[in-house]
């Protein structure tokens, strides 16, 4: 198993946020958003630099975690344009060294069941492009997206039938989700067979029951447990941290369409405690392990 951060989580500077990785000796980073630029929107000459930074520093590109159908269900014009953006993703992953695109299925206004035909309709001409190309739409569950459970996301995957759409599997989200259960192991057990990427962070209930953002390690999830599952089952993919929290809470829009320098301020101090949380555990995982 392999661990990276997201660089955006960190800060908008690339070379701030791999100074990070080089300190916690990570294995690679995951691109959203760099110099406050969404990573489907980065120039060829930008793609050139921040491949040359990885290089620099013997760091891989883990995943690109674009924003891809995270538009609304019916707007054929944004459904179009996001399948330019999952174009632009995959040449820029090709660039980069990474087969892992993330993906989402469409703002969720309202229950999926009654739905669901439709969002799969809408989300299908996404793969072939993905199967041509040999990448992996890595669909994660995401409350605010009609795929917002595991339990949605093995129902999701399995119906599509594609070998090109896989979960990317976040603990964090399920907390968050209406319907969501226990992250690990229970949500777990659902998508095992079709994790093939991990986001990272963490999430408390307050005495209403709404979820917090915490610190990785300080939450209700088991990532030591989730961790050592992986170790056990021989996971050879990434544990990438989304850091998410922040001291001072970020607004709702922020963590929904995370981007650009107020998203990121203080993001460097934030992962900095939820990579020091997360070593320590994932060095009892697998001593645990071992």
């Amino acid at each position: 198993m392999k661990v990276a951060v997201f660089t955006d989580e960190v800060s908008q500077e690339l070379d701030t946020a791999l100074k990070l990785a080089v300190r916690y000796r990570l294995d690679g980073v995951e691109l959203r958003t760099v110099w406050s630029k969404p990573v489907q929107h980065l120039s060829q000459g930008e793609v050139e630099r921040i491949r040359a930074s990885l290089e620099e520093r013997e760091l891989a590109c883990a995943a690109i975690a674009s924003p891809v159908f995270k538009c609304e269900l019916d707007d054929e014009a944004a459904h179009r344009d996001h399948l330019d953006y999952l174009r632009s993703c995959i040449q820029i992953a090709k660039h980069l060294g990474t087969d892992i695109i993330r993906v989402f299925t469409f703002w969720k206004r309202g229950p999926s069941r009654p739905v669901w035909e439709r969002v799969k309709r809408q989300f299908r001409p996404a793969i072939p492009i993905a199967e041509q190309e040999g990448v992996v739409l890595g669909v994660e569950n995401e409350h605010s997206t009609y795929v917002a459970t595991a339990a949605e996301a093995k129902q999701f995957t399995e119906e599509m039938d594609s070998p090109a759409v896989r979960v990317v599997w976040d603990p964090c989200n399920e907390v968050y989700a209406e319907e969501g259960i226990t992250p690990y192991p229970d949500a777990y057990e659902l998508v095992r067979p079709s994790t093939s990427h991990v986001h990272v962070k963490d999430a408390l209930k307050d005495p209403k029951g709404q979820a917090q953002l915490t610190p990785v390690g300080e939450g209700i999830i088991d990532w030591k447990g989730q961790l050592l599952d992986l170790l056990r089952a021989g996971y050879e993919g990434y544990a990438s941290l989304e850091t998410h929290w922040r001291p001072q809470a970020l607004p709702d829009n922020a963590l929904h369409q995370p981007g650009g320098e107020g998203f990121s301020d203080v993001g460097e101090y934030a992962s900095d405690v939820c990579l020091s949380n997360l070593m320590e555990i994932l060095a009892e995982a697998r001593r645990e392990a071992n």
